[in-house]
C-alpha cells in the first residue's frame, strides 16, 4: 500500500510541476504571439495550454484509480489511468486538428509578423524549459509506469521542436523578408495530430487487452518453478487491471502421489511467493498430476510428444497423464496462432494418437499460450 500511496504521489508532484510550467509558458506565448502577430507562436501557447490541461487530467486520473476496490469494482479502479491517458491523447489530436484550421486560414489570408528581440529570446527559452521538462515527466513517467505521464512528457518534448521551429521561420522571415509562418503553422499542426494518433492508438490497445509483457512471464513461471514438487507450469494467463496491476491463473504439472493436503499446501506457497516476489495475484493455480512411477505410461509421454509435435505448430505438449486401468490418456496442447487452421491441427494430433493407442479413449485439449506466444 506505501508503495502505492508513493507511486500516486510522484505522479501528482510531477503533474503540477507540469501545469506551473505549461501556464507559465502559455502566458508569455500568447502573449508574443498576438503582439507580434505570429500565428505559429499563438498555436504553440495553445498547445502549451492543452500539456496544462493534461496534467490536470493526469491528477484527477490518479486520484479516482488510487480508489480501493468495492463491492462495484472488485479489482479495484486502476484502469481509470488507462482512460486518463485516452484523454490526454485525444486533447493533443484536438489540439493539432485547431492548429492546422488555424494555419490554413492563415495560408488563404495571410498576414505580416513583426518579431523583437525579446519575444525571440523568450521562445528560445521556452524552447529549453520545454526540453527539460519533457524528459524529466516522461523519464518519471517510465520509473513509476504511468502512460498519461509517458504521453505528458512526449508531447512536451515535440512542443521544443515546435518551438525551435517558430525560431527558424523567423529567422528566415528577418533574413529573406519570407513568411513561412502559416505553413509552419500546418507542418506543426501535422505533427501534433501525427503525435496525437499514435498516443490513442497505443492507449486503446492497453485499454483492448495486450499480451503480458515476455519477461514477466518468464519470470512467474520461473518462480514456480522453484518448487521442487512442481514439474512444470503452464497455460498462464494474466489480467492487467491498472499499471503494475495483474490478477491471474497457472497450472502446475505435479506427481500423482501428492495427497490434497500437500496440494493444498503446495498452492497457497506458490501464491504467496510469487505475490511477494513479483506483485502478481494468482487467483487461481489448477493442477495436472504426472505419472510418477509408471514406466509404462513415462515411455508413452515421451512418445505421444514425439507425435503431436511432428506437426510445427505444435509449439508444446504439458499435463499428460496416462490411466492403464480406465485406458484413458489426457494431454494439452499449445497450438501456434500462425496455424492457417488450429482445430485442424488439434484433430491431426487427435488422429495421429489414436492410431497408436486406438485402445485408450482419449481427452486432448487445445490450448493457447496468452503469455508468451
Amino acid at each position: 500500500m506505501s508503495k502505492e500511496i508513493s507511486r500516486d504521489k510522484v505522479i501528482v508532484r510531477t503533474s503540477i510541476i507540469g501545469i506551473l510550467a505549461n501556464a507559465f509558458l502559455a502566458g508569455f506565448k500568447a502573449v508574443i504571439g498576438l503582439t507580434s502577430n505570429s500565428i505559429a507562436i499563438v498555436m504553440d501557447a495553445v498547445n502549451n495550454l492543452s500539456d496544462a490541461a493534461s496534467s490536470v487530467i493526469t491528477i484527477v486520473g490518479t486520484k479516482l484509480a488510487g480508489k480501493q476496490a468495492d463491492r462495484k469494482h472488485p479489482f479495484g479502479y486502476g484502469r481509470i489511468e488507462y482512460l486518463s491517458a485516452m484523454v490526454i491523447s485525444m486533447l493533443v489530436l484536438y489540439a493539432g486538428v485547431t492548429a492546422f484550421v488555424e494555419s490554413v486560414k492563415k495560408i488563404i489570408n495571410p498576414a505580416t509578423p513583426d518579431y523583437s528581440t525579446v519575444a525571440l529570446v523568450i521562445v528560445a527559452v521556452a524552447v529549453v524549459v520545454k526540453i527539460v521538462l519533457g524528459k524529466y515527466v516522461k523519464g518519471v513517467g517510465n520509473k513509476v509506469n504511468s502512460d498519461a505521464l509517458v504521453n505528458s512528457g512526449e508531447d512536451a518534448v515535440l512542443d521544443s521542436v515546435i518551438s525551435a521551429s517558430t525560431l527558424v521561420a523567423a529567422a528566415v522571415y528577418l533574413i529573406f523578408d519570407i513568411s513561412l509562418e502559416a505553413w509552419l503553422g500546418a507542418i506543426i499542426a501535422t505533427v501534433i495530430i501525427k503525435s496525437g494518433l499514435e498516443m490513442l492508438k497505443d492507449t486503446l490497445s492497453k485499454i483492448l487487452g495486450e499480451r503480458i509483457d515476455p519477461q514477466l512471464a518468464r519470470d512467474i513461471k520461473a518462480t514456480i518453478n522453484e518448487f521442487p514438487e512442481v514439474n512444470g507450469s503452464y497455460d498462464l494467463v494474466m489480467h492487467n487491471y491498472g499499471p503494475d496491476s495483474y490478477h491471474g491463473s497457472a497450472h502446475i504439472e505435479v506427481s500423482d502421489e501428492l495427497s490434497t493436503d500437500e496440494l493444498d499446501k503446495l498452492v497457497r506457497r506458490i501464491q504467496s511467493r510469487v505475490y511477494n516476489k513479483l506483485g502478481v495475484v494468482l487467483t487461481a493455480v489448477g493442477i495436472y498430476s504426472h505419472n510418477s512411477k509408471d514406466t509404462e505410461a513415462v515411455a508413452a509421454r515421451e512418445k505421444v510428444a514425439a507425435l503431436v509435435k511432428e506437426n510445427p505448430y505444435v509449439l508444446q505438449m504439458h499435463g499428460f497423464y496416462m490411466d492403464r486401468e480406465e485406458k484413458t490418456i489426457r494431454f494439452d496442447i499449445v497450438v501456434s496462432f500462425d496455424a492457417e487452421d488450429r482445430g485442424e491441427v488439434h484433430k491431426e494430433a487427435i488422429e495421429k494418437v489414436q492410431k497408436e493407442y486406438p485402445d485408450y479413449t482419449l481427452y486432448i485439449n487445445m490450448d493457447m499460450d496468452f503469455s508468451e506466444i
